[in-house]
């Protein structure tokens, strides 16, 4: 893979400035992990409330008394047999790296589950450093945690921290340091399986220690070996070497033993079974000897909470209630500054008009550079960055509450139904944002069919710059003015959000009982305890991480798009621009859709960004040469009626932007993430048809209604 790759050029990098120690840095997902790891490093990662976010390894640097250590932060796994991409790549990486120490995150608030995956890293490994996590959320949910009796039990050192407050960071890196250097020698104690198993490993660990030169604990291979899955085979040829895993005489002892066990009774199935159901007893006897709790309520709080927001009565209605309040708030709040910042940003076009004329700069050049590509960026800026500087915030602060996977959790079954994984939901959350972030997301899904059906029927989820053109479609003609239309709007938008859930199930079920056809991968979703957002954090980091990321691709496609919009708008061949016949030739196919040729022709030229789509229809209405806009909305309905417009029209306009083909800056993400130029079509293709059939189909039966 490319990131291990990266991985790997980077540790030579570093290291060619001196010795550095290697520490991996290892746990389940929501313990924290990526909080301490920029906390020590200085990098800023971002960190979600659910599983599989982080899905390649990263690596920082830090010292401790001058000494430079690599922190090497793995993917969250739950367990070291994989599952999942990520985990596999935790696992090859804790397995098969030489580092010089491994450092495993637990949550303070949930232990109990989080020991089956320490004790699995201390059968394979002793230097191992236990860091107990978020013991300021364990302290304040009544929970007791005997530290230095979690330490002599598991026979390892082990740390409390909280990372938000970077309590106990100090210790943590004293403790990598004395145990790197020696100063600290562990004790665990392995866990017995029984006679007959503990025998059988023996005798493969013996054989091991004589065809190896390596000065490795053999155990663990040995019971690996002695499972006999072959999905360890990778991670043992590669700590053994491929002549060892394939040895004649070890295949012989093996076989051997595993016909002794087999006579016992004791199977493959068996064994794997007694393996995790030992380690799982082991886990309940710590935990029960560690920890005390003083308020057994906290959890039942959850409980409480998860039976009302994610129950099947209420679950799915509080979501869009939730929904409803931030598109509500998003576009309340975004309407001023948007207008404030067209104004500030198209008062320097008169002035970068004159500086460029007085440097020599030819008018025709003048008008495309400023005319045309700056003012359609000035467009893009102030129509993007207000709402994207409320919604990604309010969003992100759903994400460290953690309500995000409940939310999942409730469009598990109905994705399922439709052959789509339960991680779709998550990524159809980000493509509210941007569907280009939306389909980057789509990483976190293993499966590749499903990955694929979750990229292709993204751009189904209206992203921020779609919501422009809806909003005010629906505001002219659907809501009106009034103390109520901000509310009335936002209603009928996440009304508009529910139908483009209801294509996105439609269309992957489609997909799932034809050209993408397989079996529906399991779906393990982690519900994590309910967290205080760090809010000056969250707004930091979404404007930092995804506000200005985002905008800044809108841009690129922007400038260049302005350019182009002029110059059709101003070559004229015979009476009319290239605009003009790009609209005529659009206007039957428009009609036939509800619309007609000028509409069509801003979508079509608004593929670099839909932020530009309204002002483009404008600037071919009032037939003027520069991208324009009305004073107000009501000018603009106004403007349409003028042009034919009516109810009809509109809601046509309202489903053609929800479905139609995705931006640029989308269609070259699929291009990346598929690295197939047929599914990059077919992401282009569906939403396109899908939308000029409802379009015809929706304006005819409005026409008949309106007729009666």
């Amino acid at each position: 893979m490319w990131d291990n790759f990266v991985i790997k050029l980077k540790r030579k990098q570093l290291n060619t400035e001196g010795k550095r120690k290697l520490i991996a840095f290892a746990g389940n997902p929501n313990v924290g992990k990526s909080t301490i790891f920029n906390a020590l490093t200085g990098m800023k990662q971002h960190t979600g409330n659910w599983p599989g976010k982080t899905v390649g390894n990263a690596e920082g640097r830090f010292k401790i008394d001058g000494e430079s250590y690599i922190l090497a932060d793995v993917p969250g796994a739950y367990s070291l047999a994989a599952g999942s991409e990520d985990e596999e790549a935790a696992r090859d990486f804790i397995c098969n790296e030489k580092s010089d120490a491994a450092v495993v995150v637990i949550d303070g608030t949930c232990i109990e589950r989080n020991l089956g995956f320490v004790l699995q890293n201390l059968e394979l490994r002793r230097d191992v450093i236990v860091c107990v996590n978020l013991m300021d959320e364990a302290k304040k949910k009544g929970i007791d945690v005997d530290i230095d009796e979690l330490s002599l039990r598991l026979g390892v050192p082990v740390v409390a921290c909280s990372a938000r407050s970077k309590k106990g960071l100090g210790e943590l890196c004293n403790t990598i340091k004395a145990l790197t250097d020696g100063k600290i020698k562990t004790r665990y104690m392995p866990i017995d399986y029984g006679e007959d198993i503990e025998g059988a490993a023996q005798a493969i660990e013996k054989y091991l220690k004589e065809k190896t030169d390596s000065d490795r604990d053999m155990r663990w291979a040995a019971m690996r070996l002695l499972e006999r899955d072959e999905a360890w085979s990778g991670v043992l040829s590669k700590m053994l070497g491929e002549g060892v895993v394939q040895d004649e005489g070890l295949c012989n002892i093996i076989e051997e033993e595993s016909r002794i066990l087999s006579e016992k009774g004791i199977t493959s199935e068996e064994l794997r079974d007694r393996f995790s159901r030992n380690i799982i007893q082991r886990g309940e006897e710590i935990y029960k000897a560690c920890v005390k709790l003083k308020d057994k309520e906290y959890a039942k709080r959850d409980r409480r909470a998860d039976k009302i927001l994610t129950s099947k009565k209420f679950g799915i209605p509080i979501m869009l209630i939730i929904l409803a309040v931030i598109l509500w708030i998003t576009i309340s709040g975004a309407n001023y500054p948007s207008q404030l910042l067209s104004e500030i940003l198209l008062s320097f076009e008169g002035k970068l008009y004159r500086a460029l004329e007085g440097i020599g700069v030819p008018d025709v050049v003048n008008g495309a550079v400023v005319s045309g590509g700056y003012r359609t960026l000035a467009w893009v800026v102030s129509v993007m960055l207000p709402p994207m500087a409320i919604f990604f915030p309010l969003f992100t602060l759903l994400e460290d509450l953690g309500y995000l996977p409940r939310a999942a959790f409730n469009m598990d079954g109905y994705l399922s139904k439709s052959g789509a994984h339960g991680k779709q939901a998550l990524t159809m959350c980000m493509g509210l944002g941007c569907n280009a972030c939306g389909v980057t997301g789509c990483r976190i899904i293993d499966s590749p069919r499903e990955r694929l059906i979750a990229i292709i029927t993204n751009s189904f989820m209206p992203c921020n710059g779609k919501f422009p053109t809806l909003i005010t479609m629906i505001t002219i003609f659907i809501a009106g003015g009034g103390i109520l239309s901000g509310a009335v709007s936002a209603a009928v938008l996440c009304g508009i959000i529910v139908l483009a859930v209801a294509a996105t199930l439609l269309v992957s079920k489609l997909l799932s009982k034809t050209v993408l056809k397989g079996e529906h991968s399991s779906f393990s979703l982690e519900l994590p305890p309910y967290r205080r957002p760090q809010v000056t954090k969250v707004i930091v980091r979404s404007l930092l991480d995804r506000t200005i990321f985002v905008l800044g691709r809108a841009v690129i496609s922007a400038f260049p798009a302005g350019i182009l919009l002029w110059v059709l708008s101003n070559v004229y061949v015979g009476d009319s621009s290239l605009l003009g016949y790009l609209i005529g030739a659009l206007d039957g196919v428009g009609r036939w859709m509800g619309l007609d040729g000028v509409t069509l022709s801003a979508f079509v030229l608004g593929f670099p960004a839909n932020e530009i789509v309204t002002p483009i229809m404008v600037m071919g209405y009032m037939s003027s040469g520069t991208l324009a806009e009305c004073s107000n909305i009501w000018e603009l309905k106004a403007l349409l009626a003028d042009n034919g417009w009516t109810i009809v029209n509109a809601v046509s306009m309202i489903l053609f932007s929800l479905f139609h083909f995705p931006c640029a800056t989308t269609c070259l993400t699929i291009r990346k993430e598929t690295k197939s130029l047929k599914w990059t079509a077919a992401s282009i293709i569906i939403p396109t048809l899908l939308g000029m059939i409802l379009c015809h189909v929706v304006s005819k039966i409005l026409g008949m209604i309106m007729q009666i």
